[in-house]
């Protein structure tokens, strides 16, 4: 049934605007009190409160099936963060595959793949 596919991709979308807003707040506020390391940590922990969150309410309205739809909406999230990420990264902002890349290293304190976990495993663990 591709209506729950459908959905989840739909379902997706709020999350742009949630990290735009996500991000601006780091830029316009404490990224300029702090380092950008720091800054990009505190901006990692809001990110995973903020997809947290938003995935409680997205599961009232669109709940999971079961366990492997949840993941499955996790995955498809995941993909979605992941291909926006490097596409508008890359070729609208202009950054450079180092640097996009570079918020992948959790050993130098980057916390990105944190957020993205938490992306992927939302849906499963805020299913009712």
């Amino acid at each position: 049934d591709p209506m729950p596919l459908l959905a989840y991709a739909a379902g997706w979308i709020p999350m742009i605007p949630i990290a735009i807003a996500n991000g601006v707040l780091r830029e316009k506020t404490y990224g300029k009190r702090m380092t950008e390391l720091r800054a990009h940590q505190l901006s990692s922990v809001t990110a995973i409160i903020l997809f947290y969150g938003y995935t409680c309410l997205f599961q009232k309205i669109v709940p999971a099936a079961d366990g492997s739809e949840a993941l499955l909406a996790g995955a498809i999230w995941l993909s979605l963060t992941v291909c926006f990420e490097f596409v508008f990264g890359k070729y609208l902002a202009g950054h450079s595959w180092k640097k996009l890349l570079a918020d992948y290293n959790i050993f130098k304190g980057r916390l990105w793949p944190l957020v993205l976990f938490t992306i992927f495993i939302a849906p499963y663990a805020t299913r009712t």
